[in-house]
Order: structure tokens, then C-alpha cells, then sequence
């Protein structure tokens, strides 16, 4: 069962109930309900989401199909030399046992650090184009990159690969979502600087990818 760590506002001397810094995962299951072709098969872009929060097992799930670590070196999603410039954040507003927040997927230690709080998928929506559909998911995941770990190796050339690996790492995601019978949707059009104020990203990170997430009908 995940251990939910420190509270932000206890660390800082503070009462219960604002948002846990970190957030262990449990680890992910070897096996599967569905086989690879049923997963594809089923696989369709959702953006109407019913209301239902999504557990952390899924979370775990989740995260791990884009980034988790499979082998020493090695990730679910392949990766130009093995230089790793995906960074998964996670926009939660409906989560069971995480408090609404940002949080940043530590893929080593299958784990969720907080970046900041409070239920950003509204504002998240407005700057994906005004895209209101997306405010509606349980959250959204935002895969951004950090060139430099790739281009430092392979020059201009890497930037193309960085944008294959996000590819790689969302359509992962998206099929764990189909397995586990949830919605998901890419989207990649929003503005950067917004989205990059919005989650705090670092200056040498930049957003690529949206994949809301949520409860649908069957």
C-alpha cells in the first residue's frame, strides 16, 4: 500500500491537510486484464469524463507505462543513446489519497514529488487553447523535455529524437489507459510559456504533450 511522506505544511511547521511532498507508488503489477491487441483495439481519444477519482494504483500504472524503469539503464519507452530527457508532471484534481497539486514523476524511485499546489486543471485548460473538456479530466499529465540531455550528444539531430521519445512515452500511456478501461486523450496544442508558469518548470525544460486522464462510460 503507498505510503503517503511528509506533509508540506508539517514540514514547515504547519497542521494537517495541505499537499504531501512526496507520494510513494505502489509498484505496478507484471501482469495485465487485457492482452496488447485488446488494449490497441479499444484504444479511443476520450474528451468527456465522468466523475470518479482515479486511484493511485492506476496513477501507478500510468506513470509507469511512460517512464517507469524496467532494468538498470533501461525504461518502458525507448530513448536516443539512452539519454532520457523526458520529465512526466502530473496536474492531479482528482486523485484518491493526493491532495490537488503538481507533481513530478521520479521514475527511479517510482515515486511523485510535489511541485506546487492547489487544482490547476481549469487554468491548465485555459492555456491548451481554452479546451475546457480538458479542466474535466481527473488529471492531466504533461510530458515536457529537457533537450540538452539528448542534443549534447547528438546535436541538432537529437531535438528530432526527443520528440520521437514523447511520442513513444504517451502512446505507452495510452494504452495502459485503455487496459485499465479509463480515457485519455493527447493534445499538443497550448502555449508554453503559460503551461511552464502554470507547473513551475525549470527554464531548461520545455512542455510537449498533454494526456488527460479520467473515468468514462462504457
Amino acid at each position: 500500500m503507498a505510503v503517503l511522506m511528509t506533509n508540506l505544511a508539517e514540514a514547515a511547521g504547519g497542521g494537517a491537510g495541505a499537499a504531501r511532498r512526496e507520494v510513494n507508488l505502489p509498484a505496478p503489477p507484471a501482469t495485465g486484464m487485457l492482452s496488447l491487441e485488446e488494449a490497441l483495439t479499444q484504444r479511443r481519444s476520450a474528451r468527456e469524463f465522468t466523475p470518479g477519482a482515479l486511484t493511485l494504483a492506476e496513477i501507478s500504472r500510468l506513470v509507469w507505462a511512460a517512464q517507469g524503469v524496467t532494468a538498470p539503464e533501461r525504461r518502458t519507452a525507448p530513448s536516443a543513446g539512452a539519454t532520457y530527457p523526458l520529465e512526466i508532471y502530473l496536474v492531479a484534481g482528482d486523485v484518491a489519497g493526493v491532495a490537488a497539486g503538481v507533481y513530478r514523476y521520479l521514475p527511479r524511485q517510482h515515486r511523485l514529488e510535489a511541485v506546487a499546489e492547489g487544482d490547476l486543471r481549469v487554468p491548465l485548460a485555459a492555456a491548451a487553447v481554452d479546451q475546457k473538456w480538458i479542466g474535466q479530466a481527473a488529471m492531466v499529465v504533461v510530458i515536457a523535455a529537457l533537450f540538452e540531455r539528448t542534443t549534447v550528444r547528438y546535436g541538432k539531430r537529437g531535438e528530432r529524437y526527443v520528440h520521437m521519445e514523447a511520442g513513444h512515452a504517451a502512446q505507452n500511456m495510452l494504452l495502459q489507459a485503455a487496459a485499465l478501461g479509463l480515457g485519455a486523450t493527447p493534445v499538443g496544442a497550448f502555449n508554453d510559456a503559460e503551461v511552464s508558469r502554470l507547473l513551475h518548470l525549470p527554464d531548461s525544460e520545455l512542455p510537449l504533450y498533454f494526456i488527460p486522464v479520467g473515468r468514462v462510460s462504457r
